[in-house]
């Protein structure tokens, strides 16, 4: 990171920025084609560091997924504008991670309950949910295990 003095690298603060963002962006790549997803998620960091999230099992993000799992993801929280007396003296405040992983398919019935929980946990505040098994037959599960990550604070 060019400015050290914005860089978080203390793995509790960043995980107060994941859980305090709404969304997760998840950057694909094939070829020379980028494309970006904004997901809902859910974190989980007890056993191993993973973002979990589900879709339709089919699209675009599937067809990149299996032809490059490697993936670039971004979430963001406490936004607001510092503003100056001057037009280039305004800029915006936030928090921020960055990470990298592997994402993939979760296959196994009981992680993918445990995802969902973390799902709807992430957004709710509930930690145990019931599911319909037509609901959990027809959604998939993704997991993008987190092989590196980095936070920044701009105040």
């Amino acid at each position: 990171m060019r400015r050290k003095e914005r860089e978080i690298s203390d793995i509790p603060e960043i995980e107060s920025i994941m859980m305090s963002s709404d969304v997760c962006r998840i950057a694909f790549a094939d070829a020379n084609a980028p494309y970006i997803v904004t997901m809902n998620f859910g974190y989980c960091g007890i056993d191993s560091r993973r973002l979990y999230f589900h879709c339709a099992p089919e699209g675009r993000k599937i067809d990149m997924m299996k032809k490059n799992n490697l993936v670039c993801f971004e979430m963001d929280t406490d936004h607001y504008l510092k503003t100056g007396k001057m037009a280039c003296d305004y800029g915006m405040g936030y928090r921020s991670v960055v990470g990298y992983g592997y994402i993939s398919i979760v296959n196994d019935e009981e992680e993918r309950v445990r995802a969902l929980d973390h799902i709807m946990s992430h957004y709710s505040g509930n930690k145990k949910f019931t599911y319909k098994p037509e609901t959990l037959e027809r959604t998939m599960v993704l997991r993008l295990d987190i092989s590196e990550i980095s936070g920044k604070q701009c105040k």
